[in-house]
This record gives C-alpha cells, structure tokens and sequence, in this order.
C-alpha cells in the first residue's frame, strides 16, 4: 500500500513525505550507503555501475531499497501498486530488479529531470522477483522527487513503461493507475468536485485526503512547523492497525513514517510500533569513495522506554554490506522461508526466519 506527499511550496522548502504500509514488520534499517559502490542489476549483471551520490535508505529485511534521499536531495519512494506488468523479460533492453530499482535512480542522479532523461532515453525494464517472506508476488512504482520541486512517477501497465513527471505531481498512493487516479480525484470539493473528502483507507481515497491537505496547508511560520505539517497530512492518510478485512487477509496497516527535506537534506524517520523520531543531517555524513557502509539499527535500539530519538547522524556503525537481493537470491530465500513457515508460530517468528535465511546465503555477518 502506502502513500507518498510531496510539498514544493513548505515556506521556502521543498518537503516530501510518506508513509509505509504492509502486513507485517518489515524489519526496517536505515543505511548510510558511500559514493564508488560498484553495483550491477540483480538480474544477470549486465547492466553495471558505481554509486556517484551517496544515499542514506530505509531497507526491507536489509536486502531491498524502499525508501531514501541522495547527498543532492533527489528521493525515491517505492510504493505497491497491484495493476503492475512489467511485460516479458527483454535483454535488449536495461534491466534492474525490484531490490535495486530505486537504488539505481539515487546511486546515479542528482535530479527529476536527470532521471527521467536518462529512463525515456533507455525504456528500462523492471524484473520482478520473489517475495522473500515467501509470502505475496511484489507488483510497484516508484515515486522521485528533488530540490527544486520537481516530481515524476514510474509505472509498467500492460508491459509498457509510463513516466508521469510533472511539478504538479504532489501525491502518490496505489490502485488504480497513476492518469486515473488524477481523474478520480477531481470530483471532490477543494479539489474540482463538489463531493465531500472520503475518510477510508482505500488508496483513492488517502490520494485525496493527501491532495486536499497539502494543497491547502497555510504558509509555515518555520521549519519546524513546516515539517510537522508533512507529518500531520501523512498521519491522515495512515491505516490503523487492524483484523483483516473479508477477502482481505493482508490488510495493511503504517509501520514507518519518513519525512524528507529536500533543501536542508535531512532524513526524518518515525516507526508506528517504536514511536520516537529520529532523523539524519546528510550534509554531516561521510559519503566519500572507501568510507564505507555504515547501518543505524533501529529494529533493536529503537525503544520508546530507552532508546534513540532525535538527530541521530553521529550513531551509524560502520557495517559489512547493504545486500540488496538478486532474483535468484530473493527466491532461495522465499522458497526457504516458506518451508520453514510451516513449523513457524507467529509473525515474529517469519520475521525472524526471513532474517537468519537471508544471513546464511549471503554470508553477511
């Protein structure tokens, strides 16, 4: 699921935020991730490169890019959106797994329109691969956004790739399509329409909210008001926890809110279950070639009785790699996790399985 917001307007400031909404703990990490990464597809290697920005990401289970902002400001935002196809695998074409997909944009451009040059000039292909918790097939778009307000949104739909990119893109959240849900929202009052703002967690519906509330948001007094601003649109368009829904055993809810400020260039991160926010300056990171990875672990420090809050930059320990999964990869684990399901109780437990699999393929600690 999940909702994306981006504010361009935030009294001299350009803001993004986003909430992250799943089944089940992600097991969420931020990373600190140097220039001069040699990186290929996690597909089959031909398409290879090294990291020219560095990047701070929030990662899934510490093997898949979700969500993060460069050392220029430009953010990328994967979010869920079912009505994806991706089309036949093409080798004619550039191909980047799930995993790695965001990571490219941020590993290798500084803004929108660098990005979008670069995917219009080579129609690259997304390859899905395993989900691995052994669980549902990941079908999603991505969001960019940068320092000077612009915005764009990627999505294959019946094997073609569509790039939205336009200034006036403030919001993202799931089904349906992206020109869609710009018509959908039209009939709502404040937003061309004269029907009342819906209140479900329906992904059209958290689109409007989210448009409504950005688009009439008073000109900020401060940064600081500014971004408690971006938390509260993103807030309303939160799910509750909740049972499952009839038909729907996979009901979302907000795990972790990110907020992001394109022109200071700090991080904010914020989890629904360890509720303290923490956030990191980047201009005060060490991105330079050979400085190395480096991960702040909020899964076991991030603790509302005695742990981390506030400007955390300084608190990254220096790791031995990001292990952003590969096709093969993603499904030896799922199929691993799968079996292993079965004699498994609870949640936690998957989690937990998801994590020591993952560990003993890539040989990571």
């Amino acid at each position: 699921m999940c909702t994306r917001v981006l504010w361009p307007e935030a009294g001299g400031s350009v803001i993004t935020g986003r909430n992250m909404d799943f089944h089940m703990d992600l097991r969420t990490n931020l990373w600190k991730l140097p220039r001069g990464i040699k990186r290929d597809d996690r597909v089959n290697g031909a398409l290879t490169w090294t990291a020219k920005y560095g990047s701070v990401v929030a990662g899934v289970f510490d093997i898949v890019s979700a969500d993060g902002m460069n050392e220029e400001g430009l953010t990328g935002h994967v979010l869920w959106l079912a009505e994806s196809e991706y089309g036949d695998p093409d080798p004619t074409r550039p191909q980047l797994a799930m995993s790695v997909w965001m990571q490219y944009y941020l590993d290798n451009f500084a803004t929108v329109a660098e990005a979008v040059e670069w995917t219009e000039a080579n129609n690259p292909q997304v390859i899905p691969m395993a989900d691995p918790t052994g669980g549902s097939h990941p079908a999603i778009h991505l969001a960019l956004g940068d320092a000077v307000g612009d915005s764009a949104i990627f999505e294959y739909i019946d094997g073609k790739l569509n790039v939205h990119h336009s200034r006036d893109y403030w919001v993202m959240t799931n089904s349906p399509a992206y020109d869609q849900q710009l018509e959908l929202v039209k009939q709502y009052e404040g937003l061309g329409g004269d029907a009342p703002l819906p209140g479900t967690c329906d992904a059209r519906d958290r689109f409007a909210r989210a448009l409504y509330y950005v688009k009439h948001q008073p000109e900020p007094a401060s940064k600081l008001t500014a971004i408690a601003s971006m938390f509260s649109i993103i807030r309303n368009a939160a799910q509750p926890f909740r049972n499952p829904e009839p038909g729907k055993p996979d009901a979302s809810q907000t795990l972790w809110q990110t907020v992001s400020d394109h022109t200071a260039k700090r991080y904010y991160f914020e989890s629904t279950t360890r509720p303290n926010t923490v956030w990191v300056d980047l201009p005060e990171l060490d991105f330079s070639e050979g400085s190395g990875e480096a991960r702040l672990d909020l899964i076991s420090d991030l603790e509302v009785e005695h742990g981390l809050s506030g400007n955390v930059t300084h608190k990254f320990k220096k790791h031995h790699k990001f292990h952003l999964v590969s096709i093969k990869q993603a499904t030896l684990i799922g199929e691993a996790v799968e079996e292993a399901k079965k004699a498994a109780s609870g949640a936690h437990q998957v989690q937990d399985l998801v994590r020591e699999k993952t560990v003993a393929i890539f040989g990571a600690e």
